[in-house]
């Protein structure tokens, strides 16, 4: 399960690294419970212990040299359980209601994406480097996560002459994850206090249980039916996945499911027994809950932030940029033009962690908020929509376009 080869590299097979990413959820979840400031700000209980962790094998590298590289395989399972949850918790009454919202949401989205690649490219030119490095640390990283950055960083190595792309790519997603992760939680709570805003009284949440409350009763049919539910689900969003594929469709795994999941959801109760379909039961959100966790936690624990150490000058002021843009952007333009209610600002949450991280971390963001406030159900519904879909289609255009400029 660890084998360390001659280069000075620990690599650590994926059942160790699913065991290594619980126990960092379990540290996470501990240091939440001691320390107030964790729970106030709604920092997710993964980012906590994985930013730890990730700090702690950096270490070792500055003083042994050894590099730990965790094989995250089993980890993408986990993503596809949770995504499938969402699809699963989603009603037709959510999606009508959605509608309107996912279309701001959207537009919102592509406005930032359009600006934070200005702003990164007319930056970097006062620092007098090449305008695609502007892109690397705009759209390309931070809005599109690691896997954009390495599919455009060959294509700005090619035909911009900047060699090291892919570096620059993997740093500006990576330290746009963490910096997701911290500000989402604090930027929804600001807004909730400061609007007075409530959560709506249903107590049924799509991830885990609200923080104060009594946790409720899973027995055994009930944990069954819920898996039972996911797989089935996840079997016809595999085939269509496929499917797409065959006829030259690219989108992530999870998508076919967590539409698999909404389309089950919204057929089989109307033809089962009342109360055998699990929809928005307990024992959905723990699974979603813990699915979530433990992949954000393996996600932040296998950084590799001794990679950062070389880029760190110019980098931190196009970071600290594309930081400030996302907040003013969540607090004036995401969270007005939703209407300024408790939705809102979920949403809002959910937009930084997409807009500087990736599609998992506005989920982690809008758990922790949803967690401590209430649920939101169209939150959950809109989100991976927007982070997970239509921001791909659009910033390919975007990135194209904006190459083709400079």
């Amino acid at each position: 399960m660890l084998e360390l080869d001659a280069a000075q590299v620990l690599h650590v097979r994926p059942f160790l690294s699913v065991t290594a990413g619980i126990l960092v959820l379990f540290v996470g979840k501990l240091l939440t419970q001691r320390l107030a400031i964790l729970r106030e700000y709604n920092i997710p209980e993964p980012v906590t212990g994985g930013l730890l962790f990730s700090i702690a094998f950096g270490l070792v590298y500055f003083i042994s040299g050894i590099k730990v590289d965790f094989e995250l395989t089993a980890r993408d399972i986990l993503l596809v359980y949770f995504f499938t949850v969402i699809g699963l918790n989603a009603r037709i009454g959510d999606l009508a209601k959605g509608g309107k919202p996912l279309a701001i949401l959207l537009a919102v989205t592509v406005a930032f994406m359009l600006v934070e690649n200005f702003v990164g490219v007319g930056s970097v030119r006062l620092l007098g480097l090449d305008p695609s490095v502007g892109l690397l640390a705009g759209s390309i990283s931070m809005t599109g996560g690691h896997g954009t950055a390495i599919a455009w960083a060959p294509v700005v190595a090619e035909t911009r002459g900047v060699t090291n792309a892919m570096e620059i790519g993997i740093v500006c997603a990576t330290m746009g994850l963490v910096l997701a992760s911290l500000v989402g939680g604090p930027v929804a709570r600001f807004l909730i206090q400061r609007y007075r805003l409530e959560a709506p009284p249903e107590q049924l949440f799509d991830v885990g249980v609200r923080t104060e409350a009594q946790h409720p009763q899973i027995d055994y049919f009930s944990f069954l039916r819920a898996i039972l539910a996911i797989h089935v689900a996840g079997i016809i969003g595999i085939i269509g996945h496929r499917a797409l594929e065959d006829i030259g469709v690219k989108v992530p795994l999870f998508l076919p499911c967590l539409a698999a999941g909404i389309i089950l959801t919204n057929l089989l109760p109307r033809i089962l027994p009342v109360g055998a379909w699990p929809s928005r039961t307990p024992a959905l959100a723990l699974i979603a809950e813990v699915s979530l966790g433990v992949f954000l936690a393996m996600s932040l624990m296998s950084m590799k932030l001794w990679t950062l150490a070389d880029l760190a000058g110019p980098l931190s002021v196009l970071l600290a940029l594309q930081l400030v843009l996302a907040l003013l952007f969540a607090v004036y333009v995401c969270f007005r033009a939703l209407g300024r209610t408790y939705d809102a600002a979920v949403v809002s949450a959910g937009f930084i962690g997409f807009a500087l991280g990736a599609t998992p971390t506005a989920m982690a963001n809008m758990t922790a908020v949803t967690q401590r406030h209430g649920p939101s159900h169209v939150a959950f519904l809109i989100v991976p929509l927007v982070g997970a879909f239509f921001i791909d289609i659009a910033n390919a255009i975007i990135i194209q376009m904006f190459l083709a400029a400079f």
